[in-house]
């Protein structure tokens, strides 16, 4: 699927077709949008714009020569767009091109940064005059939109602490809720250093129009406060990890002490019963009140015990 976004007439206008671009004058194009593209589509968009399109597997490198590079007349960068699941959290591959004032961008799944931008740009055309101002305007909506996952990362967290606060059922499923809450966090931190690396090279260029340079510094700045509240998030997370794992330990060692102190009060009364349990007669007084002493004895070296260890503070 391709878009076309170019200026005419002082509106801009939006074509679905490759073969529109025989009519088009490629310094009217502000933007052109490859979704998941056919060769065609793609092939076409290369001779328009007099110049190759980076591949998908060159887009997902993680070298840095790969992630940003400029030649004479084009742009390339590469980033990831963080989509939320149910669970868990994935990256998607974004390429970048900039052929003069004109934009290209390649993915291959819907990205809703994307799609809210499409409507401003029909809609307010005066606010986008080139492919530079679209490029800074959807990196400010995806930065927008990570600051809206990670507030909800946080809302999430504060849950998990009211039900250690609560004193709920914390068992293994629970912590590994929270590990996998750690996995989130850092693929947002991930996503969000890989914005600041894109930014910080695109002002290294010469070739960005000097009036959008504050509006990167600005969106520096707001990457820079949400690596910090990142930061806070997964270390809320790992002390609200220990936590748990110290609630645990607690309660296995109180189910030890239980079974251990049980232990320890029948050992007297299991002595006794050797004793008595014996082939050989151990009379006490020759009568049937033997039992009664023998149990009575079992009772009080049971008594015994169990004073001995609520003095010493062991219960």
């Amino acid at each position: 699927m391709i878009d076309i976004f170019y200026r005419l007439n002082g509106k801009i206008m939006a074509s679905q077709s490759a073969k529109d671009f025989a009519g088009i004058r490629r310094e009217n194009v502000l933007w052109i949008d490859l979704l998941s593209p056919t060769g065609e589509e793609k092939h076409s968009t290369e001779l328009f714009l007099d110049t190759e399109i980076q591949s998908r597997a060159q887009a997902e490198e993680i070298e840095s020569s790969s992630r940003f590079s400029e030649t004479d007349k084009a742009i390339f960068a590469n980033t990831n767009f963080l989509i939320p699941g149910p669970e868990e959290y994935s990256m998607e591959a974004v390429s970048f091109t900039i052929v003069g004032h004109t934009l290209t961008t390649l993915r291959e799944v819907p990205l809703r940064s994307f799609t809210e931008l499409q409507r401003k740009l029909v809609a307010m055309p005066k606010l986008y005059p080139n492919g530079y101002v679209v490029f800074v305007a959807i990196l400010d909506q995806r930065v927008d939109l990570d600051a809206d996952m990670i507030e909800l990362m946080s809302k999430e967290i504060e849950q998990y602490s009211k039900r250690v606060n609560q004193e709920e059922d914390v068992n293994q499923d629970f912590l590994l809720d929270i590990n996998q809450l750690q996995e989130n966090t850092m693929l947002v931190r991930e996503n969000i250093v890989d914005k600041q690396r894109l930014i910080s090279n695109m002002l290294k260029s010469d070739k960005y129009p000097k009036d959008l340079e504050s509006r990167f510094n600005v969106l520096l700045q707001d990457i820079s406060s949400l690596l910090n509240h990142t930061n806070f998030s997964f270390e809320r997370l790992e002390y609200l990890q220990n936590t748990v794992v110290g609630l645990i330990n607690l309660d296995q060692n109180r189910i030890m002490k239980i079974f251990t102190l049980v232990s320890l009060l029948l050992m007297p009364p299991t002595l006794v019963a050797g004793f008595y349990g014996v082939n050989t007669k151990l009379p006490i007084t020759g009568t049937s009140w033997d039992w009664v002493i023998i149990v009575g004895i079992m009772i009080l070296s049971s008594g015994i015990v169990l004073l001995i260890f609520k003095k010493r503070k062991m219960l």
